[in-house]
């Protein structure tokens, strides 16, 4: 700090104070709707029964938490959305590689992969479940279909406009094309990478609970489904807000990742 100028220490202190009034900011607005949700909920402005409260909703987690069932429905949620996302990460950078090798290739391929793109990834859910059975498999293709065909396009894309002196100054120093990949083309999509994957870790989590309501036993997509039919809303809004907090907690650890790729490239 002494070695900074008045002007460059009062940014920072500006800065400081802005993030804090964010952070405070963002915890309010949270705690009022709490505070709201449940004052109305007691007093019976709305229908406890419907819209249940945040009280009735912790009441719910700590039964399930003291009897373990809700471990088994994070721990097989949790495991179908990573394995889906890391299959997807995978697939794609292979698939994106293939593509930038081959011009004729991607020329042939690319109306297919914008149409499969588009396609509500709902309709493939009940022919998934035909094909493969309602196994945890196809819950997971469920989740890779979601994500996967978008994720090639990005980084196909990202790949083919990678700054093209660069890749030309490999050829002239006598490397090939796979040397172009390695040193210029990969290196420099990392920043892409790490965003699409930020992007696909939503989207797995997403396609995961559309297969969990139509072939699970378990999960938190079952039990979102499971409650709604037989009206305990308690179970329902519970496993919606650990949905919102995983997909938090697997957010910010893409985010993690980023930071220290960011300071080791």
């Amino acid at each position: 700090m002494n070695n900074l100028s008045a002007g460059q220490i009062q940014y920072l202190r500006q800065h400081k104070k802005h993030q804090r009034i964010v952070c405070i900011s963002r915890i309010l607005i949270l705690l009022s709707f709490l505070f709201i949700w449940e004052f109305t909920a007691n007093v019976g402005i709305i229908d406890s029964f419907i819209f249940s409260s945040p009280s009735k909703i912790a009441l719910c987690f700590w039964g399930m938490v003291k009897d373990g069932s809700i471990f088994l429905h994070m721990g097989v949620t949790l495991y179908e959305t990573l394995a889906s996302f890391f299959l997807v990460t995978f697939v794609s950078i292979l698939a994106s590689v293939a593509l930038w090798f081959s011009s004729k290739l991607s020329e042939i391929l690319d109306p297919y992969l914008v149409v499969l793109n588009s396609l509500p990834k709902s309709a493939l859910a009940p022919l998934l479940i035909v094909w493969l059975g309602a196994t945890k498999t196809t819950i997971i293709v469920a989740g890779m279909s979601v994500a996967i065909f978008g994720s090639i396009l990005n980084l196909y894309t990202n790949f083919t406009t990678v700054d093209p002196g660069k890749i030309k100054l490999v050829y002239t120093l006598g490397g090939n094309r796979f040397h172009a990949l390695s040193k210029v083309v990969l290196p420099s999509s990392i920043p892409a990478i790490i965003s699409n994957m930020k992007v696909n870790i939503g989207l797995c989590l997403v396609g995961v609970i559309i297969g969990e309501f139509l072939a699970a036993r378990n999960g938190l997509g079952y039990l979102i489904i499971y409650s709604s039919q037989v009206f305990k809303m308690d179970w329902l809004l519970m496993s919606i807000v650990l949905l919102c907090i995983m997909a938090m907690v697997l957010y910010a650890a893409i985010e993690l990742i980023e930071k220290l790729c960011g300071k080791r490239f």
